[in-house]
This record gives structure tokens, C-alpha cells and sequence, in this order.
């Protein structure tokens, strides 16, 4: 997520310093309703999903039609701030920091449904639930996130019951990350992006550096050969940070080999096994004393084939209103969605922005006219207290906030990064009074002028 609606929300967060103290969670358990399936059938919206954007927009949907007329849909009894897992693995934050009870970020009065979605039915304006459970809407949001399959690599997720192998991707796994730099001691440390889409996109490169880090600060760095093997063809894809990046990885002798899928991992034996994309059919074999997954991904299981996905099983929306391009009272938001851009936390904050506003117009039967264009931000962290903040839009263009060049390592992006950007999402975006840096951005530029 972006850095940059720290500067938006200082003055409003300022006058509640209280909450945001490091490690103080508000406790707001009995605020909501809960149930194990629907209290009743059918709400005037309802929203698929728990994450980031799921929240953020059922916070939002709340002060429109009121809490009782809202109900979101969603299994896990814990909510967490995934960006903070890249910190977690290279231990400079703990996994429990990253987590908070389900029922602590739900909207107060808003149903929770503690449920999963077996189908959509747009043509019926309803959805089935676990157990045979219909519910009818109004207004749909689809905030399902996206999936992780583990078990599309040949021997995962077994692997990870073996030492040396670990993944900032999950929460079971991440803690494993640190144990395995921690546990280094002579060869190969790989680290890899996987033949699909993923979300955050510059996570997978981002323990490699802390990694690197960690290696020179203990002493072991000589003993280790880094290396990136990355399905892609180029290390980022706004040539802005692609040139920081490559800059760095020379200076800090980090290998990376382009179009490398990794295929199967070995874990008794520590290999990882790798196809080369460029070559069907030849792969490699590496020994590894650490290795860093990252997992294939996909759509929720529920979007394939759906009415409401693409031909892929993503959520096929407008990409700049993020209305369904077939169902008019259907939205979607974040990572499951088809929109051309970075899945991110800061790509959901700008987007819940927008999607407030379509919604507030489509509910006047008026046409939306907030346009999303494609903002996310990848802050990519390059050591323990140094941030590259990439920020850009659909066109891979460079759409920065701050005055002065984001390509560059800095200190306090890091801090942005690690201390202020998990505040502001417990006490801003989830809770639907931050809709991204654009209106900081607007401020910041005038004020040159």
C-alpha cells in the first residue's frame, strides 16, 4: 500500500492519537451482528468478502443505507494486514501485529455472515450459500480476493513441513521465511515469481533484498549465492523502478534469471526444480539451503465459470467505474476483478474511492462519472530501513504523489511503509475515510505551483 494518505490523514488522525499507538487494538466485539448464516434473506447490499476491500466498502455502504440494510459475507474469524508479511519473513515485524479479530474490523451493526459463497446467481440478484442458503440483494460488491495453490507445484504444500523452505504469502507459512534466513548457513538462497498473476507483485523480490540484508549484517552474506528466478521477462514493469532495481541488484551481486517457473520442489533433498519458459520441456534443478515460495494464483474457486467472471474467473468490471459490465447493480473490487493493474492494498484503497462514488450514482439511476485509472503503488522495500515507492497507473506510467524522485532508496518511505501504513489502514481505509492519494497528490502539486 501507498505511503501517501499519511499526509491526507494526519490532521484527523491527530485528534484520536490514542488509537494509534503501536500495538492498541479497539476491542469491538458485540458491535456487530453476527450469525452463523443469513438473519434474513435479503439486504439492500450486500458484499462478498472480508479483506480490505470488503470491509472498506461495507463501511462505506453503512453510512448510505444504513447498517441493518448491509451484510458481508465471510468465513475467517481473522482479518490481517497482509502487506506486513514481507517485514514478517525478514523478521523485523511479528505475524501477530498483522492480525486482529474478524469481528474487530466488521462495521459496527453491519451483518456478518459467517459463511462461504457456492454461487452467484446476477440474472436472480442472489447468492448460495454453505448449507443450501439463499440471499437476494439489491446491490452487489464482489471482494473475494484471490487465491493461492500451493499445491499446483509438485510437492507443496507437503514441503513445508521440512526446514529451509518457507513463503510471505501466507500466514502459516511466513514465519517459516525468517526461520529459514535465520537457519543459513552456505549455498543458495532462491526466491520466486510464479506463471500467474499474483497480488503485490513486488513482494516476491522484496524478501530477497531484506534477505541480502540480513546475510550482510550476520556475516554470512559470502557463503550465500542470491538468486531471483522469475517467470517474468523484465525485474519490474515501470521502467522507472526497473532501473533502480537493476542498479541494486548489481550493487548487492544478486542474480536473476527471466523467465524461470518454478515447477516442483524436492524439499527432503532441498531441490527446486524449474521450466524454462523459453525453452518447453527443459528444466533445472537447484539445490537450495533456503528457498522463498511464491505460490501460483488464481480467482476464488466460486468465480470460475460464473456469470459474473471473465473467461479467466476474474469479476469482469468496467475499469474505470468498476460496474459490472453485464449486471448494473454488480461491483467488484481489489484482487479478484479483471482491472488491468497491480493487485495492491493501495490499488483497493483508490478503488473503493471511485467505487463509493459509482455506487452513490447508480443508486440515483444516474451514469458514473469517477473515473479509477489504474493507480496502485508497490512500496519496494530494498534492506531494513530503505523503500524504492513505486506508484503508477494503467499505462505503467509513473504516477507519484510526493515531490521528489520515488525511484530513489529512502529511509522515511521505509517508515512510511512499516509504522504508519498499517495505521492508516486499521483506522482509515477499513473503516471507509480513506479512498487513496489522489486528492493528497492534487494538494501536494498546487502547492509547487
Amino acid at each position: 500500500m501507498s505511503a501517501v494518505g499519511a499526509v491526507s490523514s494526519c490532521s484527523s488522525l491527530r485528534s484520536c492519537v490514542w488509537l494509534l499507538k503501536p500495538g492498541m487494538q479497539m476491542s469491538s466485539f458485540g458491535l456487530h451482528t453476527a450469525a452463523r448464516c443469513a438473519a434474513k434473506d435479503y439486504y439492500e447490499v450486500l458484499v462478498l468478502g472480508g479483506g480490505a476491500g470488503g470491509i472498506s466498502m461495507s463501511a462505506r455502504m453503512k453510512r448510505k443505507v444504513g447498517a441493518g440494510n448491509v451484510a458481508v459475507v465471510e468465513p475467517s474469524e481473522t482479518h490481517y494486514y497482509q502487506p506486513l508479511w514481507t517485514l514478517v519473513g525478514g523478521g523485523a515485524k511479528q505475524l501477530a501485529a498483522s492480525a486482529r479479530p474478524m469481528a474487530s474490523v466488521m462495521p459496527k451493526g453491519v451483518e456478518w455472515i459467517k459463511s462461504q459463497v457456492t454461487a452467484l446467481d446476477p440474472d436472480k440478484n442472489c447468492v448460495w450459500l454453505e448449507n443450501d442458503t439463499k440471499v437476494s440483494y439489491k446491490y452487489l460488491i464482489i471482494a473475494l480476493g484471490i487465491s493461492l495453490h500451493y499445491e499446483k507445484i509438485k510437492g507443496l504444500p507437503e514441503g513445508f513441513n521440512h526446514p529451509k523452505i518457507g513463503s510471505n504469502y501466507s500466514a502459516q507459512t511466513v514465519e517459516k521465511t525468517w526461520r529459514a534466513l535465520q537457519d543459513f548457513k552456505e549455498g543458495n538462497a532462491i526466491f520466486t515469481f510464479p506463471n500467474t498473476p499474483v497480488k503485490c507483485a513486488g513482494a516476491p523480490q522484496k524478501i530477497m533484498y531484506l534477505s541480502d540484508a540480513y546475510l550482510r549484517k550476520t556475516g554470512k552474506r559470502s557463503k550465500a549465492n542470491i538468486m531471483f528466478n522469475t517467470s517474468l521477462g523484465a525485474i519490474f514493469a515501470v521502467k522507472k523502478y526497473a532501473d533502480a532495481l537493476l542498479e541494486v541488484i548489481k550493487d548487492r551481486d544478486l542474480a536473476v534469471n527471466y523467465k524461470r517457473n518454478l515447477i516442483e520442489v524436492r524439499a527432503d533433498k532441498q531441490e527446486a526444480v524449474f521450466e524454462n519458459l523459453d525453452k518447453p520441456g527443459v528444466t533445472e534443478v537447484h539445490q537450495y539451503e533456503m528457498l522463498h515460495v511464491t505460490p501460483p494464483m488464481g480467482p476464488p474457486a466460486v468465480l470460475l465459470n460464473s456469470p459474473v467472471s471473465d473467461q479467466s474467473g476474474w469479476v469482469d468490471v468496467d475499469k474505470e467505474t468498476l460496474q459490472h459490465k453485464k449486471y448494473p447493480n454488480v461491483f467488484a473490487i481489489g484482487d479478484c476483478t479483471n482491472l488491468p493493474t497491480s493487485k495492491t492494498a493501495a490499488a483497493v484503497a483508490a478503488q473503493s474511492g471511485v467505487l463509493d462514488k459509482t455506487i452513490s450514482l447508480v443508486m440515483k439511476n444516474e451514469l458514473p462519472v469517477k473515473k479509477y485509472d489504474g493507480y496502485t503503488s508497490c512500496p519496494l522495500v530494498t534492506g531494513y530501513n530503505k523503500v524504492i515507492l513505486a506508484e503508477f497507473d494503467y499505462n505503467a506510467q509513473p504516477l507519484e504523489t510526493f515531490p521528489i524522485d520515488q525511484s530513489k532508496e529512502r529511509t522515511t518511505m521505509y517508515h512510511m511503509k512499516a509504522d504508519m501504513m498499517p495505521l492508516l489502514y486499521w483506522n482509515a481505509l477499513l473503516k471507509g475515510y480513506w479512498g487513496g492519494p489522489a486528492p493528497v497528490r492534487k494538494l501536494m502539486h498546487l502547492g509547487l505551483k
